[in-house]
């Protein structure tokens, strides 16, 4: 009866790690193709940076989707490129401002907007100063019922 029990405990716990195991993996981060109308210029050092990317070579990676945005500055996917790769060398600034040109340049475009490489940022507006209404701590203010103060 022990063994029993032992069993299919063992077998719950397998079937519930098979189970979570497939949940909520990051989509992994790779580089866009240049979509609509590009120099093949841009083209080629998009496909040179998406190599050096997928090959863990983020500084020549950087280096080639700056060219690419050089030379397809309207590209909402040269600039979301960019981004993956400062993203990838730890500069989340400079990071920012580029997904935020690309979602900007590409407006529903699914991988750009629904990338997790966008979630850290957040809501770009997030970072512009709030009205004084929005600042206010109502944290130590006494509850009013119909305008009335307390009595």
């Amino acid at each position: 009866m022990k063994a029993w029990i032992m069993t299919a405990m063992a077998g719950l716990v397998l079937v519930g790690m098979v189970g979570c195991a497939g949940q909520n993996k990051p989509k992994p981060l790779v580089p866009l193709a240049l979509t609509g109308k590009v120099s093949q210029a841009a083209v080629q050092a998009t496909t040179v940076g998406a190599s050096a990317f997928q090959g863990g070579q983020f500084e020549e990676a950087k280096s080639s989707f700056d060219q690419a945005v050089a030379a397809a500055p309207d590209s909402g996917e040269a600039h979301y490129n960019l981004g993956l790769a400062l993203f990838a060398l730890g500069n989340r600034d400079q990071a920012r401002e580029q997904f935020i040109q690309a979602a900007n340049l590409s407006p529903g475009h699914p991988v750009i907007w629904d990338s997790p490489a966008l979630s850290p940022f957040g809501n770009p507006e997030g970072s512009l100063p709030k009205s004084s209404a929005q600042q206010r701590d109502h944290s130590n203010t006494r509850p009013t019922f119909g305008g009335v103060g307390p009595r």
